[in-house]
């Protein structure tokens, strides 16, 4: 019996303790986790309409230390609003609620509102600080609501706003992601109304013993992200700049991990102030990093020189006669200064960038393997996590004409996005696997619980071999043609390709004097950390690349060596393996 009773004790006992622990849990997120938000809530006493106060996640940039920082955010202030059917002095509330306001409030839309006596509620100013809606409520106007308001900001105003989006009504009246991350993880970033009562266990337990999950599977909470907040801003003032000299149509540049995909910056001007969205320019709200196709120019030849090499179509020893010119499908294909080399070795296509080696690269590549390789590379979008990816311009390499296969050997005549472009060469700086390009590493739940997202998809498009040996080639041009040698780094190896393409007209030809202009980089060469990718679409006043990209390019360069401290990779005095290998 005593032993009977004692297990009823131990039992009702671990029940008491088990209830306890529940509500001491339950307390901890009412008054801790969420006890902001409970406490917003009570201060806003009135609710339009029956809705709450606006809730959604936060986005956040990640610094070098692994340390977050705001991208997308609450603001907390105040808004106005009048009840027509008991104001009884417009114009002393008109300039009450005038004086305190950020913005123009207008005036005789405010006398319009105020002349609705049917209505009993009408909002006319939004976004008060605490302490202009302090100052306005303490003036007790009748007829005048100061209620509490939250609403999204971003704290780098215009830094990443193409990437990170808006929020704002579509065709009803719901706020909601209408670009870019805002958009696709709208599921994961809005708030239902039971937000504030998720179970605790259920996030600790779902997903017990996958600490990876894809982002189709995040659960709410708030993302984090790849971008590196003190990289981004350089990446952006450098774009800017480099539109606003040149006088460019636009700007744009890619700073990834090519061994994982992590875009660390990703950049392009004109852009907008995301907090400012009365003043946004349409078109300005896609992003043009993953939704405009270019043809790149000479950065393509590098793609075919490998493809070549890992096809055994060629190898490193291979020579051919470069004449200068040559007439394909009664096309003429000629080098950029329309000179002749004579019998050369594979790399000078690289290094001289020659057109008519890299049609000669094309011809002994064959169109079925020349298609394959660039179908493998280009023919899918890359499945970032940026809305409205567009896919490439394949059709020349559909068609029978060798003419379609020889100009895109040097990056004319088909089209891809810059984060297409970025991706495919990463095959080269990683080894020949390409990697899947995000910004979103992780989503951290509502209970502090941080889940990683899964982006190990990799796809080998060539060989190790014959990466390296285009590496190799890359790496020459950087040491010895580059500012004419002089953008060599003696304890560092970068690899590096520029390309200039003619633009099109809009009927079908090209312009003999407008160009787009692309740089391609990664460093150390041999195992790289960071590639670059940096274009400016018809800048004026200039034809080739090296004239726009080189010195934007090396400041990037020497930025993140400095800010990352990345270790040398070959040596000042003796020629270690890595000296050896960064020259040919």
């Amino acid at each position: 019996m005593r032993a009977q009773f004692r297990s009823r004790i131990r039992i009702i006992l671990s029940l008491v303790i088990i209830v306890a622990l529940g509500i001491i849990l339950r307390l901890y997120f009412v008054q801790i986790v969420n006890g902001e938000d409970y406490a917003q809530k009570a201060d806003r006493q009135f609710s339009s309409g029956g809705s709450g106060l606006f809730d959604r996640g936060s986005i956040y940039f990640t610094r070098k230390d692994g340390s977050l920082i705001s991208m997308a955010t609450l603001a907390t202030g105040f808004l106005v609003a009048i009840n027509p059917q008991t104001l009884n002095d417009p114009e002393t509330a008109y300039s009450a609620i005038s004086a305190v306001s950020s913005s123009t409030i207008s005036r005789e839309a405010f006398f319009t509102s105020a002349g609705k006596k049917s209505r009993v509620y009408i909002e006319v100013a939004h976004h008060l600080s605490d302490e202009s809606g302090r100052l306005l409520a303490e003036k007790s106007i009748k007829g005048v609501q100061v209620l509490r308001e939250r609403w999204r900001y971003y704290p780098g105003s215009s830094l990443s706003a193409q990437s990170i989006g808006i929020v704002s009504y579509g065709s009803g009246d719901t706020l909601a992601g209408r670009t870019g991350l805002e958009a696709v993880y709208e599921d994961t970033l809005s708030r239902s109304g039971d937000s504030l009562y998720k179970n605790f266990f259920a996030e600790l337990f779902s997903n017990v013993g996958n600490l990876l999950v894809s982002a189709k599977d995040a659960r709410e909470g708030d993302i984090i992200t790849t971008v590196e907040p003190e990289v981004e801003t350089r990446l952006a003032n450098i774009t800017s700049k480099l539109n606003k000299r040149y006088g460019s149509k636009e700007s744009g540049g890619i700073i990834m991990d090519p061994s994982t995909g992590a875009i660390i910056a990703i950049a392009s001007y004109p852009t907008y102030d995301s907090n400012n969205l009365q003043s946004i320019d349409p078109t300005l709200l896609g992003n043009p990093l993953v939704e405009h196709i270019y043809e790149f120019g000479s950065i393509m030849k590098t793609i075919t020189m490998t493809a070549a090499l890992d096809a055994g179509a060629i190898t490193t020893e291979t020579t051919y006669n470069d004449t200068g010119c040559i007439t394909v499908n009664k096309f003429q294909i000629c080098n950029w200064d329309l000179k002749a080399r004579g019998v050369v070795k594979m790399e000078q296509i690289i290094m001289q960038s020659l057109n008519v080696g890299a049609s000669w690269l094309a011809d002994r590549l064959g169109q079925e393997k020349f298609r394959a390789y660039f179908t493998k590379l280009f023919g899918e979008k890359t499945g970032v996590d940026l809305p409205n990816e567009t896919g490439a311009l394949l059709s020349n390499l559909s068609k029978p004409q060798q003419v379609g296969y020889d100009t895109a050997a040097f990056g004319q005549g088909i089209a891809v996005t810059p984060l297409q472009m970025i991706r495919a060469l990463g095959a080269l700086a990683n080894k020949g696997e390409m990697v899947q390009p995000h910004l979103v590493s992780a989503i951290r739940l509502n209970s502090g619980i941080e889940r990683k997202l899964d982006w190990g998809k990799k796809v080998r498009v060539f060989s190790a071999t014959s990466t390296q040996e285009t590496v190799r080639m890359m790496s020459a041009l950087n040491d010895e043609i580059l500012f004419g040698g002089k953008a060599k780094i003696p304890t560092m190896s970068v690899a590096v390709k520029t390309g200039t393409s003619q633009l099109t007209t809009p009927t079908g030809g090209y312009y003999t004097d407008r160009f787009f202009h692309s740089f391609v980089g990664f460093f150390p060469a041999y195992n790289p950390r960071f590639i670059i990718l940096l274009y400016t679409n018809d800048p004026k006043g200039v034809q080739y690349a090296s004239e726009t990209l080189d010195a934007a390019f090396l400041d990037i360069v020497h930025f993140l060596i400095d800010y990352y401290e990345v270790p040398p990779d070959r040596g000042l005095t003796t020629d270690s393996s890595a000296s050896q290998q960064a020259t040919p």
